[in-house]
């Protein structure tokens, strides 16, 4: 295939999405309709999966199962111990410790938090129980037998998420901190005990104006990151 044979029109436009979806740390409160969101589940369906087996499943709040879900969850953090199904890093250092430092500034810089305010760096990492007043969540799970595999399968379908979601207009935020938290969320869905919690997904029409959602990330350039060997 050469450089003509390229469908531009639609690299352009899957490239569009890509460099303007953003994670959106604040929501307004109007809901999306059933009918965008079912759109949005059609075009996440569609994501390659190990022997297309489609280990995911997910529960999707809306109205006011959205409010219940966020006041108990925020009650049951404040005495609770994380217990996620999948470990978190254990520690980062080098160049991944940079970039994630690099995106906590730019949070905190965002809504003027200054560096080594503990208390106000607290009270923003508390957003994500409250979904950052997202109207709707989608919780994504795996089948537990399927092992590290489902899990990123459902990464895979996670990240088609946010680009249907960025291509209807709407933000979306995912989180592993709510998966911090999955006994109870497997006990309040009523998710079966062969499901495993990967991660939230806080979405719904984003609030332009609020500071939060001004910043954004960078991404290195591909040659920090592909090796190539042409012998």
């Amino acid at each position: 295939m050469t450089t003509a044979d390229v469908d531009t029109e639609q690299y352009t436009a899957l490239a569009r999405l890509l460099d303007e979806r953003w994670t959106c740390r604040q929501f307004r409160a109007d809901p999306v309709s059933h009918e965008v969101i079912e759109k949005l589940l059609r075009v996440a369906q569609r994501t390659a999966s190990w022997c297309n087996t489609q280990p995911w499943q997910v529960v999707v709040t809306e109205g006011s199962g959205t409010d219940r879900f966020r006041e108990e969850l925020l009650t049951h953090i404040q005495t609770a111990t994380p217990e996620p199904d999948f470990a978190f890093p254990a520690q980062y250092t080098g160049v991944f410790r940079d970039r994630r430092r690099e995106c906590g500034l730019r949070l905190y810089d965002s809504v003027g938090i200054g560096k080594g305010d503990r208390e106000q760096t607290m009270r923003q990492a508390l957003r994500n129980f409250a979904l950052f007043d997202a109207p709707h969540v989608a919780i994504v799970t795996t089948e537990a037998d399927l092992g590290v595999y489902g899990a990123v399968d459902c990464g895979l379908y996670i990240g088609n998420f946010l680009l249907g979601a960025q291509s209807l207009g709407l933000g979306a935020a995912p989180q592993a901190a709510l998966a911090s938290y999955a006994p109870f969320i497997r006990t309040y869905f009523g998710i079966p005990d062969n499901r495993r919690v990967v991660a939230g997904i806080s979405f719904g029409y984003p609030d332009t104006e609020h500071p939060i959602n001004s910043f954004r990330t960078s991404r290195e350039d591909v040659d920090q990151v592909a090796t190539w060997f042409t012998d």
